[in-house]
């Protein structure tokens, strides 16, 4: 539930949210008691989360504190290699639709770029994640839809999604992984 901080000037949390964010409120604060004896009306920490934005939750979730940036029509957000699986996991708390990951041979030795794109409620999520290497772990047991893509992205790349084993997508008996390089990773 997302809650315009605006509905709350010169109001307290019980009179703006309904019954059932009365009852996480109440959960999250327990019956914690202030000094006068009376029952706290609100957990700062636990109205907070309940008034954040998708956007803001999803980018506590990963521990950032970076802006997102829209570029060519998609909200970006750059993030590093072991948080992929809290991405997934954060994405499905909202709800919102797995897309597909791009991969990206960088120059040099520079590794991978990896873009996990996701849809929220018809705007498009970007998630940008710069690989050293060439593994990453698999999200596809949180989002069933990312099988096929890592599988390409494998068979294409190279990239090893920890976690899973890849079943040859693109590839004939015999091929190696990583048919799309421009050149070997090292």
């Amino acid at each position: 539930m997302c809650v315009s901080p605006r509905l709350f000037v010169g109001r307290s949390v019980e009179e703006v949210l309904d019954r059932s964010a009365k009852a996480a409120i109440r959960e999250i604060c327990g019956t914690n008691r202030n000094r006068s004896g009376n029952r706290l009306r609100h957990c700062a920490e636990g109205a907070r989360r309940l008034v954040m934005t998708p956007l803001e939750s999803i980018a506590e979730r990963l521990g950032t504190a970076e802006a997102w940036a829209e570029r060519g029509g998609v909200l970006w957000l750059c993030c590093g290699p072991a948080q992929v699986r809290t991405l997934a996991e954060a994405m499905n708390d909202q709800h919102a639709r797995f897309a597909t990951i791009t991969a990206h041979q960088l120059p040099g030795n520079e590794g991978f770029r990896l873009e996990y794109l996701w849809d929220l409620d018809g705007r498009l999520l970007g998630f940008a994640i710069a690989l050293s290497g060439n593994s990453i772990d698999t999200i596809c047991d949180l989002c069933e839809a990312a099988d096929w893509i890592e599988r390409e992205i494998h068979d294409g790349f190279a990239v090893e999604f920890a976690g899973r084993t890849c079943e040859p997508l693109l590839l004939r008996p015999g091929d190696k992984p990583g048919v799309n390089l421009r050149e070997a990773p090292q």
